[in-house]
């Protein structure tokens, strides 16, 4: 009796390929970006180690939550929804909070610190609606602005 069982899901194989494409955008931004020949050499070496740490910390948050919404589908659509949007949230919080941590526009420092607020809320009312996706852990990425400023 023979099986003919492909290797990799379609499914999966798209979400790594939006992974990667992410991954790739980044990385060639942060080498777009890295030097401003207009500043000062002292000051274009803060602005880059600062945009070359922003780009590490968004990257990482995009692959952390990338990786955490790859699942096997359990068959019951409300904790699958659960399941991929959680790790969804997080990750624009981890973006925002990279955005909190090293962006200079007060503006939208504000912006930031609010879409954390207001997703930190969408994360507990998804897990309160269905406890069992409660143990869901949020991405690693969560680290990035614990020192962060208010």
């Amino acid at each position: 009796m023979e099986f003919d069982v492909p290797l990799f899901s379609r499914g999966f194989v798209r979400r790594r390929a939006i992974s990667l494409a992410t991954s790739l955008s980044v990385m060639a931004t942060s080498f777009a970006l890295a030097q401003d020949p207009k500043q000062g050499s002292e000051a274009r070496t803060v602005k880059a180690r600062d945009e070359q740490q922003f780009l590490f910390d968004i990257d990482l948050a995009m692959s952390n939550m990338n990786r955490s919404m790859l699942m096997t589908l359990t068959d019951d659509i409300d904790r699958d929804f659960v399941n991929v949007m959680v790790p969804h949230h997080q990750g624009t919080i981890d973006l925002a909070r990279a955005e909190i941590k090293y962006g200079r526009n007060d503006e939208l420092r504000q912006l930031a610190r609010k879409t954390v607020s207001r997703q930190d809320q969408e994360i507990f009312s998804l897990r309160h609606v269905l406890p069992a996706a409660a143990n869901l852990t949020p991405s690693t990425g969560v680290e990035i602005a614990e020192l962060a400023p208010n």
